[in-house]
């Protein structure tokens, strides 16, 4: 049991954070912007999981493929994808829908920070 449990800590550690140092080492050796990446990494994984490749990384390493940004791209993906097997409509909003606890998560939190927090501009 406690060698599973490691075991698993072991592979959503390593995916979650290759897929970390891809990221870094784009930013740290070449010229495209962080938002880029972002966008280039979230399309990555709807890309992935529209030809079904991204769907074994989940089921090898859990939250290690669907916490970085790909993995929202496979949530959209995946929700439009389940969607369009029952009609258009919910072909559309079917990513959404699957991905509508982290959205409501992220707008929750960013509420609740920018309450207990001031926001500055950097100096430089």
């Amino acid at each position: 049991m406690f060698l599973e449990t490691l075991f698993m800590f072991v592979k959503v550690f390593a995916v979650g954070g290759g897929i970390c140092v891809v990221a870094q080492l784009l930013i740290n050796y070449t010229k495209i912007t962080a938002g880029k990446i972002l966008v280039y990494f979230l399309l990555a994984g709807v890309l992935l999981q529209a030809v079904g490749v991204y769907q074994y990384l989940v089921d090898f390493a859990g939250a290690g493929a669907t916490v970085p940004i790909c993995g929202f791209g496979y949530l959209l993906a995946d929700g439009a994808i389940k969607g369009a097997k029952e009609s258009l409509f919910k072909a559309i909003t079917g990513g959404i829908t699957s991905a509508a606890m982290g959205i409501t998560a992220a707008i929750v939190f960013g509420y609740i920070f920018s309450l207990i927090f001031k926001s500055k501009s950097k100096k430089n």
